[in-house]
């Protein structure tokens, strides 16, 4: 039984009682491989098993397949050590060693990406901010608006003195945010805060809780006078799509003069979903244009699939785009900057340069566990890809995270105003620095263990 199923067949097939598909609401791909784009599913799920249909599978699937390592899996004792093992190291001038692949709890891959769910805290901090500067403070960034932490009442710009006893110095000198992380329902975290010179201690309990993708809608009036509309969002899922149009069709409605796209938290997800973003701010102008299309290796070829603008009914139809980004702003989120630019519409950046990664994965499951490794790159309509040092901010402006995201006291949002109002960058020097570390401070591997729960994917549907 084979694991991608053709001719447009939905994924989900089973045998001997494992998952041995595609998760659940991906989209299935017919390849050009050595066995016609098909692998066999592992016979059981004993470790050897799982790390031949690995092997398998990386030989016909894997972006890097003629470049990465090939390792006696033998030599490993579990899959995941086989798995990183298995990886490319960068020895292509072209591309920079795979920092990107990674594997994850199928169940936890469905809830996030299919349900627009997940299990967590639901509080993000800005370490990679002060990497490397443990006498600098620890704020709160970002609270997803359903979770325990928002039910408690943290909110961004809240410091952060301790997570489980362990002192906010501590925690940036080891780079270790381990803590934010839950790994079950009902585990507890304990995060001592400071607001306004008062001190709180909170003891906060993990749930499962729905996602907030579309986290802020705005109409500002500039000094000048222009109406400038302002959509922030986070996660590229489906669950973004009846928002994003309550979001598009108020601004068109307010005949907004001007967009700006808060980008700055979005580390990506499904191509779909980010180019029915793109195509609200582009409208007609984008008409026929490719969006994006994803190039697999040379075995897989006819797997090949462009995605094209789409025409919603409350698009804008904007010239130029204003788009809030930073180190945070990854894979399909970048999609969306370089499908825009790709049709024509100006792209004004702003904040700090973004994480750099034009590729994306089709995750397969096996045994309860789904891996995303990186499967093709992604172009836009001129062809243009491989932007893997970010795309660098046309006004370099560093984040304030005592200030409301979004609001005129924003950094980045009074910068937008100032552009489009001036034509002009606002005199940020204290922002130069930010962008120079934006470039040095990749997106760790992994969705364990950062500052947050931004995952820097780009899946085909």
């Amino acid at each position: 039984m084979a694991l991608l199923q053709c001719g447009g067949g939905q994924p989900g097939l089973r045998s001997g009682g494992w998952v041995v598909a595609l998760a659940a609401t991906l989209l299935a791909a017919c390849g050009g491989g050595d066995d016609g784009g098909a692998v066999s599913p592992p016979a059981t799920c004993s470790v050897s098993d799982q790390q031949q249909w690995l092997g398998r599978y990386m030989n016909d699937w894997y972006f890097w397949y003629r470049l990465s390592p090939r390792p006696d899996p033998s030599s490993f004792a579990d899959v995941e050590s086989y798995f990183q093992a298995s990886l490319y190291t960068g020895i292509d001038p072209a591309f920079p060693a795979d920092r990107w692949s990674r594997s994850q709890d199928t169940a936890s891959f469905d809830q996030f990406y299919g349900e627009g769910r997940t299990l967590g805290y639901g509080v993000s901090v800005a370490g990679l901010e002060v990497e490397g500067q443990p006498e600098q403070p620890l704020y709160v960034r970002h609270v997803e608006p359903l979770s325990p932490a928002a039910a408690l009442g943290v909110q961004r710009g809240d410091e952060v003195l301790a997570i489980d006893g362990r002192s906010a110095a501590d925690l940036i000198a080891s780079n270790d945010f381990s803590g934010l992380t839950a790994e079950a329902e009902g585990e507890v975290m304990t995060l001592a805060l400071r607001r306004n010179g008062v001190q709180r201690t909170l003891t906060v309990k993990a749930a499962i809780y729905t996602l907030t993708p579309v986290s802020g809608t705005a109409v500002q009036t500039t000094a000048a006078g222009r109406r400038l509309g302002y959509v922030a969002v986070k996660d590229m899922i489906d669950q973004a799509l009846a928002p994003m149009d309550a979001a598009f069709s108020r601004l068109r409605a307010e005949r907004v003069d001007d967009l700006v796209l808060d980008l700055r938290y979005n580390g990506g997800g499904l191509v779909s979903t980010g180019g029915t973003l793109a195509s609200y701010a582009a409208g007609a102008r984008a008409a026929d244009r490719r969006y994006a299309t994803l190039l697999y290796n040379d075995k897989q070829t006819s797997s090949n699939q462009t995605f094209r603008f789409s025409a919603p009914a409350s698009a804008l139809g904007l010239p130029r785009v204003v788009v809030l980004m930073g180190r945070r702003t990854c894979s399909a989120s970048e999609q969306v900057i370089n499908g825009l630019r790709g049709a024509g519409i100006d792209v004004v950046a702003i904040g700090e340069t973004s994480c750099g990664k034009p590729l994306g994965s089709l995750p397969i499951d096996a045994c309860g566990r789904t891996y995303s490794a990186i499967n093709f790159e992604s172009v836009n309509d001129r062809n243009e890809g491989r932007y893997f040092d970010g795309f660098d901010a046309t006004c370099p402006v560093a984040e304030d995270f005592t200030a409301a995201q979004g609001s005129p006291g924003d950094p980045l949002m009074a910068a937008a105003m100032h552009f489009v109002d001036q034509g002009s960058c606002p005199v940020t020097l204290a922002a130069q620095a930010g962008r120079k570390k934006a470039l040095s401070a990749p997106a760790p591997r992994g969705a364990r263990g950062g500052d947050g729960d931004e995952r820097g994917v780009m899946i085909p549907r």
